[in-house]
């Protein structure tokens, strides 16, 4: 495997760190701002918003220019906006600093899949993918929780400070060890827009909302929950982040395995499992060892969904999947956004911080609502269940995995 994706790795581990990380230093965050943990939510809701807005916006932006310029400016503003949140002299300038570095996320990850494929002989290309994914995944086993110790242990900003640090290092990578690539031909926007016409596409995308919202719904505010209501010292919400990441490395790569033998029955188990263990945390979360078993199960199913759902949105938009590829990992982060608001609300209204695991529990089960629709009106249609398309090219095909 070239070094090159090895940049590529270093990029998206400093991406999925400064992602999560922001959920296990909420209490720090809120307390250092004088703002409520509602409010200090709308870090994680902002970020959400601007993946949404910056995975298309920016993945056009990119078939105007070579690649690697691409991926160079993409680290460029993640660098910028987290030195903006780590110098931040109020909770408004974080905030803007959060959206900075959440535009380069989706087109990251877009871009990333075709160059690391591009990089390696046409046998390699899934494994070359997947090697530039590992690193969202160890950012969710090892950079999120150790950031979260950073951060208890000498302050917040310090964290954000060695993100950014992370992210030049990705920047310097990227500019010496990925080769130079024209940008691409033959890319139609009219063309990659029409698959939004497809109900199915439409209908993937909502329970890429729905169901991946669950999990932040609940997530988000682990922090207050773990220590208010379980009894956690502070410091334990680093290990219990750690059992977060390990359930969301097995949940994909089992989600991954069972996503190309039966997809649509994958999808009901992760999800109908998912409102369940949610909607049971809301009691579970009054003892430790039950919440710690919880986590790692919400992590574990929610991130079962991801492969399939991901699957799905490429496999109905066979014929134009760039950009839905992207927007669906927009979608993502939109159901992140939507959960981690309404979870907020429900707290702001005084129902307590288990709160938001009903919250997640409904958004899962109206997941697997859309799921059931989704098959019903392909059996309507007489559709054969979808398969990949084998005229798309592998490189437009990103690793069905998330973030």
């Amino acid at each position: 495997m070239p070094l090159a994706l090895l940049a590529l790795a270093i990029g998206a581990f400093g991406i999925g760190t400064t992602e999560f990380v922001i959920m296990g230093l909420l209490p720090e965050v809120a307390g250092d701002f004088g703002v409520s943990i509602p409010t200090a939510g709308l870090l994680v809701t902002g970020y959400a918003l601007g993946v949404v807005l910056g995975a298309p916006l920016m993945t056009v932006l990119g078939t105007k220019i070579s690649r690697k310029r691409m991926l160079m400016l993409l680290m460029g503003l993640f660098i910028a906006g987290n030195l903006l949140s780590a110098l931040a002299p109020g909770f408004a300038v974080m905030l803007i600093g959060r959206v900075v570095a959440s535009l380069a996320h989706g087109a990251f990850f877009g871009i990333g899949s075709v160059v690391a494929a591009d990089l390696v002989a046409p046998d390699k290309k899934a494994g070359a993918i997947a090697m530039m994914f590992t690193g969202l995944t160890v950012a969710n086993v090892v950079g999120v929780p150790l950031g979260t110790f950073v951060g208890q242990s000498v302050g917040w900003r310090v964290t954000f400070s060695i993100v950014a640090a992370l992210g030049v290092v990705g920047l310097a990578g990227i500019a010496k060890l990925v080769p130079d690539m024209p940008k691409p031909q033959g890319v139609h926007l009219r063309h990659e827009l029409a698959a939004f016409k497809n109900a199915q596409v439409l209908l993937a995308m909502a329970m890429t909302v729905l169901g991946f919202g669950g999990v932040f719904a609940a997530i988000t505010y682990i922090a207050p929950m773990m220590t208010h209501v379980a009894g956690f010292a502070d410091g334990s919400v680093t290990w219990l982040l750690v059992l977060f990441g390990l359930g969301m490395v097995g949940g994909n790569l089992v989600g991954g395995k069972y996503a190309d033998r039966a997809l649509m029955p994958m999808l009901y188990v992760s999800l109908g499992a998912l409102a369940v263990v949610l909607a049971l945390f809301t009691l579970t979360a009054q003892n430790k060892v039950l919440a710690a078993v919880s986590i790692a199960l919400i992590g574990a199913l929610g991130f079962a969904t991801v492969p399939p759902l991901q699957k799905r949105v490429l496999d109905q938009a066979h014929g134009a999947p760039t950009l839905a590829s992207a927007v669906n990992i927009g979608a993502f982060n939109l159901g992140n956004a939507l959960s981690a608001w309404l979870g907020g609300l429900v707290i702001a209204a005084g129902f307590g911080y288990t709160s938001p695991n009903w919250v997640g529990a409904a958004l899962a089960a109206a997941a697997l609502l859309l799921a059931f629709l989704s098959a019903a009106l392909e059996r309507r249609d007489g559709a054969a269940p979808s398969t990949v398309v084998t005229g798309t090219a592998p490189a437009e095909q990103p690793a069905a995995v998330h973030h």
